[in-house]
C-alpha cells in the first residue's frame, strides 16, 4: 500500500460552539495553523455556524463540514438539513455514523449507509465512524460489530463507494474516557477494516483510516505512527486552539 501524502486531523465540534467563540476560534486557528500545507485538516462544525466557518476559514489550509446529514435530498422533512444545503457553503466533509448520534436517535445501519451514499452523490467527503462498546470488546466480537457496521454500504452501493471516503476506528468505550485504544487494538483493527471494504477491490490506498477516541496533543502524534492510520479525530481539543495547534505540529513532523 502507498504512504499517504498528508495525515488527516479533523476537529468535531460537536454541539459547542457561538458567534462570539467561533470568531475568535476561527481565526486563531488560521494564524496558528496556516504552515502545515503538509495536513489535510477539517473542523467539522454545527449547522448554524457553517456560513460562519465558510467567511473566516475560505482561502485557508482549513476546511469545513458538518456533523450530520439527512438520508433525503428534500422534503417534509422537519428539522433535517439537505446534502445539498452543506454543500451550499462549500463543505468538504460530513460525518456521517457517529456513536453519539446512533446512542440517541437509534440510526440504523441502512440509514447510515443512505446517508453516506448521499453524501458522495454532493462529492463531498464521507466519514464514517464505526466502533464497538465495552462490553463488545471484552467478548472479543469487535470486528463482528464493525464489519456489521460496515457491509451494510458494501452490500447496497459496493466497495468502490469508499474510494475517497475516510472511515473512522472511535471505539465507543475510548469516547471521552482520557484512555485511548491500544496500538495493537487500533492496528489490528484498521487492518481488518481496509481488508474488509477492499474485498473486491485493489484499491487500498483510496481508504483512509483515522482514529478517533480521547485523541488529544499527548498521544496524537503515536497515534498516528501506527502502521494503518492516515490521521486522527478529535472531539474536545477541537475547541481547544492551543491543543489543535499542538497535535497538528506534532503530527505534521512524522
Amino acid at each position: 500500500m502507498k504512504k499517504k501524502s498528508k495525515k488527516i486531523v479533523i476537529g468535531n465540534m460537536k454541539m459547542h460552539g457561538s458567534l462570539a467563540f467561533n470568531e475568535d476560534h476561527f481565526k486563531n486557528l488560521l494564524q496558528k495553523l496556516n504552515t502545515f500545507n503538509n495536513l489535510e485538516i477539517t473542523l467539522c462544525v454545527p449547522y448554524p455556524y457553517l456560513f460562519q466557518a465558510q467567511k473566516i476559514l475560505t482561502g485557508s489550509n482549513i476546511n469545513w463540514g458538518c456533523q450530520n446529514v439527512a438520508k433525503e435530498p428534500e422534503g417534509p422533512y422537519t428539522g433535517e438539513v439537505s446534502a445539498s444545503m452543506i454543500k451550499d457553503f462549500q463543505s468538504k466533509l460530513i460525518i456521517v455514523g457517529h456513536s453519539e448520534r446512533n446512542t440517541a436517535y437509534c440510526e440504523s445501519d441502512e440509514n447510515i449507509a443512505e446517508k453516506f451514499n448521499m453524501i458522495k452523490k454532493h462529492n463531498m467527503t464521507p466519514l464514517l465512524c464505526v466502533g464497538e462498546n465495552l462490553n463488545e470488546r471484552e467478548a472479543g466480537i469487535m470486528e463482528k460489530v464493525v464489519a456489521e457496521q460496515i457491509k451494510t454500504i458494501l452490500d447496497m452501493y459496493g466497495s468502490d463507494i469508499f474510494k475517497g471516503s475516510i472511515v473512522a476506528y472511535e471505539p465507543i468505550w475510548a469516547i471521552g474516557s482520557d484512555s485511548a485504544a491500544s496500538p495493537n487494538q487500533i492496528e489490528k483493527m484498521c487492518d481488518f477494516i481496509k481488508q474488509l471494504i477492499n474485498i473486491n477491490s485493489t484499491d487500498n490506498d483510496e481508504v483512509n483510516i483515522v482514529y478517533g477516541g480521547s485523541v488529544n496533543a499527548k498521544n496524537a502524534v503515536q497515534l498516528c505512527e501506527i502502521n494503518g492510520v492516515d490521521g486522527v479525530l478529535m472531539g474536545r481539543s477541537s475547541l481547544n486552539t492551543n491543543e489543535f495547534y499542538e497535535i497538528c505540529n506534532g503530527i505534521s513532523k512524522i
